[in-house]
């Protein structure tokens, strides 16, 4: 059991150990200031977790990460804290679009895909001419997004300024397609370029034109990567290296119950670990956590106003899952499958069904992670991840009830009811896909909505907070600072969208915010990186931060440790 051994005061402290919250930490821990991170459940990492069963390794919700290859903004961010971070392996098939009668590859030579349709619908060919040049100019902006991702709150006025017109440039490629959405708006969108209605069943899981388009733009420029060796979990623990090379600390299991006030500053947090309550002094506070229970649970009512709780409760946010984490007795390529996600949809459904949360007709995504990183798996065994959007609110919060702490409390009905949603989805890969799918499987664990609350705290089981768009834009739903002083958000609420990206986003800014008033040549030397008008060596050689030795090692998986113990005991009888 760990011992709480706290400082009498830290420079900060970070609610949550995500990939947000860790990488506010890190960033701040090499720039010398002192950190406390409290994380809620054993571990950290967040939606990148991850978890063991037997001798296989699962990642908790990752399905592709983007941003991440060299010069994209997350590499850019872990670059300067330690060229030993774990890196990610581009993706050559990207998406396999799967259909009643229809069944598509995209692949990081997109044309190839442009090209297959031009040939079965010559009739569309300037259409679909027209569909990929619109997609690659909005790749193109994704592509120099990694310099335009500094928040507006750090900068000045001039600097405001100028933003707004690199933003502009950015956003222009998408303004055209913005309004054609729902059910009747992509439709019509899709019929400004094709003509052929069985193009339009292609996408026909999609809920926007914009949808449709993006993932072939990220195509065109590279940016689909899969999740590092050892999975997305890799990410946080080398992180939590980081932290704790440079003598701050990070606890586990502790649930933080206020934080502490002097007047409108903050200047703490009172947290309890296994049963004690403990009082982490410092002068700032970044939360990296689920923003209405900051809002509404660790502060005084009267400290944030009601109309700003309203308008959080209110946001339109991402769905939440459920998970199937399958273990198989052979290789995942034995079933005929390859790297590619595969989105399995139904063009005889309406468009909305697909992210209704019904097991028998939403979309599903299937992936094999172990094909594309053999450490996962024992030696002729595989993995495969069957995915699904979800809703907490399904079957009455799936047959549970809330505590009065404001857990959802498990039972045998929801036990029952998440197992064959299970079978539902298996059946399903079974009939479209992988055929006998079930004789392979030796085990697999289902995560729901419920879960993914348990472990992380967010609102509804949220898998990436709030999403972009109009009316979350309108509300200003996305901040970092708060209406208490010197209590900054850190985590994706204080961006729309989610994922990898904007959780390193986050934290970067959330630290940029900090050290603009703690550490003024820090703060300039990191600002002029983001803004790409410093060099990574120059951040790295400057004197304001601390250096750093490169001296992670990754652990070996569960299966790794396992040849290499078989490996071992076969060889006295080699020898012999």
């Amino acid at each position: 059991m760990q011992k709480i051994d706290l400082k009498p005061h830290y420079d900060v402290t970070v609610i949550g150990a995500g990939v947000g919250g860790l990488t506010a930490a890190a960033l701040l821990s090499k720039a010398g200031l002192s950190v406390c991170v409290l994380e809620m459940a054993d571990h950290s990492g967040g939606y990148l977790a991850g978890f063991r069963r037997k001798h296989f390794i699962f990642d908790t919700a990752i399905h592709w990460l983007n941003q991440c290859a060299p010069g994209g903004m997350v590499g850019k961010i872990f670059d300067i804290l330690g060229s030993d971070h774990p890196v990610a392996v581009p993706q050559k098939r990207i998406r396999r679009f799967k259909g009643d009668n229809f069944d598509y590859l995209l692949t990081n030579n997109p044309d190839e895909f442009k090209d297959r349709l031009i040939r079965e619908f010559p009739e569309d060919k300037e259409g679909i001419i027209r569909f990929f040049k619109a997609a690659k100019r909005i790749g193109k902006s994704f592509a120099n997004f990694s310099s335009y991702f500094r928040s507006e709150e750090t900068m000045s006025f001039y600097e405001k300024m100028a933003n707004k017109r690199h933003l502009l440039k950015f956003a222009l490629p998408f303004i055209p397609f913005i309004s054609y959405d729902g059910e009747e708006g992509i439709k019509k969108g899709l019929r400004k370029y094709f003509k052929n209605e069985k193009i339009h069943d292609i996408f026909c899981s999609d809920s926007s034109l914009l949808s449709c388009l993006v993932p072939i733009g990220w195509a065109y420029y590279g940016d689909f990567q899969s999740p590092p060796k050892g999975g997305g979990q890799a990410i946080p623990h080398w992180l939590e290296h980081i932290v704790k090379y440079y003598k701050n600390d990070i606890y586990y299991k502790c649930r933080v119950k206020e934080i502490l006030l002097d007047g409108k500053t903050a200047k703490g947090v009172k947290f309890d670990y296994r049963g004690t309550e403990y009082v982490v002094n410092s002068k700032y506070v970044v939360p990296a956590c689920d923003v209405e229970t900051l809002y509404e649970k660790m502060l005084p009512e009267s400290m944030v106003p009601a109309k700003m709780k309203e308008r959080l409760r209110a946001a339109e946010i991402y769905s939440s899952s459920v998970t199937i984490s399958i273990a198989l007795d052979c290789p995942t390529e034995d079933l005929g499958l390859n790297e590619e996600a595969i989105h399995l949809g139904s063009e005889s459904i309406p468009r909305s069904e697909h992210m209704s949360g019904d097991p028998e007709r939403t979309e599903l995504i299937i992936l094999p992670p172990s094909l594309r990183d053999k450490s996962l798996a024992p030696a002729g065994m595989g993995t495969l991840v069957i995915f699904m959007p979800a809703y907490m609110n399904y079957k009455d919060n799936w047959h549970t009830h809330m505590d009065e702490h404001g857990n959802y409390v498990r039972n045998e009905q929801y036990n029952k009811l998440k197992h064959e949603i299970a079978e539902v989805l298996i059946r399903r890969v079974e009939e479209h896909l992988v055929p006998n799918l079930r004789k392979h499987i030796l085990f697999y664990d289902v995560a729901t909505p419920v879960t993914h609350h348990r472990y992380t705290g967010n609102k509804n089981g949220t898998m990436m907070g709030a999403k972009p768009g109009r009316a979350n834009m309108q509300n200003k739903i996305a901040h970092y600072r708060t209406p208490v002083k010197n209590m900054i958000l850190g985590g994706h609420w204080a961006e729309l969208g989610g994922g990898v990206p904007i959780a390193v986003k986050a934290g970067a800014n959330a630290a940029l915010l900090i050290l603009q008033q703690e550490n003024k040549e820090a703060f300039k030397m990191l600002a002029g990186y983001m803004d790409a008008k410093i060099s990574a060596g120059e951040v790295m050689d400057a004197q304001c931060f601390k250096p750093y030795d490169n001296s992670w090692v990754q652990p070996l998986t569960p299966a790794e440790k396992l040849a290499l113990r078989t490996e071992n005991e076969l060889k006295p009888r080699a020898e012999m």
